[in-house]
């Protein structure tokens, strides 16, 4: 059973994404003094007594303007409401009942769950009673004065929310696979999450930077469920302003590092740029198993070779995460989407490996035999003495020699190679950690200090 949903409602610039943040207790939702940050709907998990619940925040709703993003913003709201177990709907108790407030009220009485009027913006305890009795007239019941920024009332207010949301003693939650999607703009990352859930769950459109924040959704396949994390275009920095977009692009490098999964998109038709280098290159420093989508396959011209030509290529380009898989998809017309799903098992499966020390042993043995460190002009040579992997996502193993200065990179990248030809480890950077003597010593000596080499 999945955790009740509660859906924010209300018109642009009223602190829905405040709110939320306060639920959730943390600072995940884009706030910015600027109408139309929140576009798609974006998932937080909150808390409150016995209850554990997610909140959905929602763009703001405007009913009689269609101009940009505004009807899409308000088919996400409608989804998001006829998911959810209740709504609160949000209104600025210092600018008072507006005609808009009203055509939201008249809209949400036509849904039967039910409805909390929150009065936010109501820092002052005494004068914040007054500015929500304005309220009464939208006919939703009593309104309660909060503020989201100091989190005045949201006791009052989420007390009575959660008598129609059940106890957590109720609720069986199933592992998940968290999944970042990334990308520059407009490489079809909200159109590959909207092929993923089968509907319009993040909105489309050709207007760079059109996904602002991280945008979570739980897709079950099987008997396996998926977090997916739709992120904002990542464009180089200095062409970034200091904003909504500044801030979702933040949101995106959190994504990828609370992903167990990360689908780096690829545009088929403009190819390989310096910036899909940098993300990969994140990524691969992050630890991050990776699956490499290389979407708008539909949209080029092809031959018997081209998708050879092509992964050679981009792998060529992408040496940071040259260990990914690869698959070539077209979000569009749905062209090997399903597939990707296996990609990240498989990825995710070997992330969280482990692998015992006689086996790490044999390959280190077999690796020994076919080609020995190289000595120093001084006479010295490096020696591997054992390995043993130390830790998961990513499969990290330790390397005990008598000197890692004595490893040079080309050493090392075989000593790998070997690791990956023997034990696979598709999917996901390997960290090797070649620890020497002193290393040991100091360690051994001072134990509440881990040295790394």
């Amino acid at each position: 059973m999945a955790l009740p949903i509660v859906a924010i409602i209300g018109r642009p610039n009223v602190g829905k994404s405040t709110l939320v943040n306060r639920f959730a207790g943390v600072t995940d939702s884009i706030v910015h003094d600027e109408p139309g940050v929140t576009r798609d709907r974006t998932y937080r998990r909150a808390f409150w007594q016995d209850r554990e619940f997610m909140v959905v925040d929602t763009g703001g709703l405007v009913f009689d303007d269609d101009t940009e993003f505004l009807p899409y913003i308000r088919e996400q709201a409608m989804a998001a409401l006829s998911e959810a177990r209740a709504a609160i709907f949000v209104a600025d108790g210092q600018m008072g009942p507006t005609e808009a407030d009203h055509a939201i009220a008249t809209w949400l009485r036509q849904h039967p769950l039910p409805v909390f009027l929150a009065i936010n913006k109501c820092e002052s305890p005494e004068q914040g009673v007054t500015q929500a009795a304005q309220f009464w007239e939208l006919g939703l019941g009593e309104p309660y004065p909060v503020s989201g920024i100091h989190g005045n009332g949201t006791g009052d207010l989420l007390d009575a929310l959660i008598q129609h949301l059940p106890p957590i003693s109720e609720i069986e939650e199933t592992p998940e696979t968290r999944v970042a999607i990334v990308g520059r703009p407009n490489v079809g990352k909200s159109s590959l999450l909207n092929a993923f859930v089968g509907e319009n769950r993040a909105i489309v459109s050709p207007v760079s930077g059109t996904t602002r924040d991280a945008i979570d959704m739980l897709v079950e396949r099987g008997d396996k469920t998926y977090r997916l994390i739709d992120t904002a275009g990542i464009r180089k920095k200095k062409n970034v302003d200091y904003g909504p977009e500044f801030f979702g692009i933040n949101r995106s490098f959190k994504a990828i590092r609370r992903a167990d999964v990360v689908l780096l998109v690829i545009d088929a038709v403009d190819g390989v740029t310096e910036q899909d280098q940098k993300l990969a290159g994140r990524i691969a420093d992050e630890g991050r198993a990776c699956v490499v989508v290389v979407n708008k396959w539909d949209a080029v011209e092809k031959d018997s070779y081209t998708i050879y030509d092509f992964e050679r290529m981009v792998r060529d380009r992408l040496y940071f995460v040259n260990w990914a898989d690869m698959i070539f998809t077209s979000a569009l017309t749905g062209q090997r989407v399903p597939k990707i799903f296996d990609l990240v098992d498989a990825a995710a499966e070997q992330n969280q490996r482990r692998v015992s020390t006689s086996v790490i042993n044999e390959v280190l043995e077999d690796a020994l035999r076919w080609q020995s460190p190289p000595a120093t002009r001084q006479g010295k040579q490096g020696r591997i003495y054992y390995g043993t992997q130390v830790q998961s996502k990513p499969p990290t193993i330790t390397l005990f020699v008598n000197n890692p200065a004595l490893f040079k990179e080309n050493y090392r990248r075989y000593i790998e190679r070997q690791f990956r030809q023997s034990l696979g480890f598709s999917g996901t950077p390997i960290r090797l950690i070649w620890r020497g003597k002193k290393s040991r010593e100091l360690e051994r000596d001072n134990p509440n200090r881990a040295t790394r080499v």
